[in-house]
Formats: structure tokens, C-alpha cells, sequence
């Protein structure tokens, strides 16, 4: 007869050594982010999140890495401008953002010279229920509404209250892709 220790919670006959938890391995890993980007991949194209937006896999051998392309919304300075981006999935994707750029020139509060783009939910808000659908909709509505409160473009975010001078400069810094031409 097995007597119980009235002070566990565990009966006599439990096993409770330590048990050792791995992590995922990187091939394990691996598989689920392709998974999960095929799997939003497949929404992009049977339902686009709005006109004007596209993105897929630069190749078929590499799903971490996007190509996309965003046009400017109705009634925003950016109007019949379209804009390459680019997005980069790490491998703790989706636990961790994309980093997503503008490939072309955009003049904006929230882009920096480089492409780089501030976008809450590409930093602090991000969340792994967070989509590609998400992010490229946000990029859009970004160009209309920016967060003059945290500018990378000082400049940008000084003339955004002035529409004709916003949109003169806009148009300076614009240069449409090649196969828009």
C-alpha cells in the first residue's frame, strides 16, 4: 500500500524530477514561419486587403523575403503615386515584426531617407496576430494620416499641415517605378 504525503499535492507514485523543456528546433522553427507566410501569402491573393496593395516572395526559394507595392491613397498628397516596399521576416516570425521598408523615395513625417518607416505596430505594438494584410492596409492608411508626434522626417512633418507645399515637395522627392512608366 502506497501511503501519500498529506503535505504534497502530488501522490506518492508521482514523478516529480525536473523535467528539461528544448526549444523548437531551427528546422522546426523554420517550417512553422514557412507555414504561416505561405498560409498569408494565400489569403493576399485570394483576398486582397484593399486596391492599391500587393506583396509576395521576391523568389520562390526565399518566403522571409517580400516585395510589394503600395499606391497612394484618393485625396492623400500621394494620390496616383505607387511605391515599392520591402519586407524582411525574421525567424522568430510571427513573435517578432517584419521589417518593412519603402524601396522608393517617399517624402513623409514617418520615413526616413532611407526607407526606414515609424510604425507602432511594426515596434512596440506588434502583435503575432498581427497579418500582412495588417501591416500593408496600415502602410496605406499611414500615407494619409502620418504620426506628426513621432517624425522621422522633421521636415516633412513641418510642411505636412500646408497641403500645396506637402504635395510640391512630395512631388520633387517622387520618382515613379520603372514598369509605371
Amino acid at each position: 500500500m502506497t501511503t501519500a504525503n498529506p503535505t504534497s499535492a502530488f501522490p506518492a507514485s508521482a514523478d516529480t524530477s525536473p523535467k528539461t523543456v528544448t526549444a523548437p528546433s531551427a528546422a522546426s522553427n523554420a517550417a512553422s514561419v514557412a507555414k504561416r507566410l505561405q498560409s498569408e501569402l494565400m489569403s493576399l491573393m485570394m483576398s486582397p486587403p484593399a486596391p492599391g496593395i500587393s506583396a509576395f516572395p521576391e523568389s520562390d526559394s526565399d518566403l522571409t523575403y517580400w516585395v510589394g507595392r503600395l499606391e497612394g491613397p484618393e485625396d492623400t498628397p500621394y494620390a496616383g503615386q505607387t511605391f515599392a516596399i520591402s519586407l524582411r521576416f525574421p525567424s522568430s516570425y510571427p513573435m517578432k515584426p517584419p521589417q518593412v521598408r519603402f524601396e522608393s523615395t517617399c517624402f513623409h513625417p514617418n520615413v526616413d531617407l532611407h526607407g526606414n518607416i515609424c510604425l507602432d505596430i511594426l515596434k512596440e505594438k506588434w502583435s503575432p496576430a498581427l497579418s500582412v494584410s495588417t501591416v500593408l492596409v496600415s502602410l496605406q492608411s499611414l500615407l494619409g494620416e502620418p504620426n506628426n508626434k513621432s517624425p522621422l522626417n522633421v521636415e516633412a512633418a513641418d510642411l505636412w499641415d500646408d497641403a500645396e507645399a506637402f504635395k510640391k515637395e512630395a512631388d520633387k522627392h517622387y520618382k515613379p517605378l520603372e514598369d509605371d512608366e
